[in-house]
């Protein structure tokens, strides 16, 4: 598999980027990121010793371009 891999899941509207392999229980730290209006759009994945693993991106079908989340439609 190459990285990084983008994801999209059209029920959770939700995208995640990782930038490496990334199993169930991975990330030992998730850091919220809210935008301007106070609300959690982007989580961040950390593993244990630091390393960015991957970026969650919540609603993101109001985020992304409709074309590249019907590309990777799941």
């Amino acid at each position: 598999m190459a990285y990084p891999e983008f994801t999209f899941d059209a029920e959770a509207d939700a995208a995640y980027v990782a930038f490496r392999e990334v199993g169930r229980g991975a990330a030992a730290r998730n850091v919220p990121v809210q935008d301007a209006a106070g609300q959690v759009g982007v989580v961040l994945d950390y593993s244990a010793d630091g390393e960015l693993l991957g970026v969650e991106i919540l609603g993101a079908a109001r985020s992304l371009d409709p074309a590249l989340l019907d590309r990777y439609r799941g």
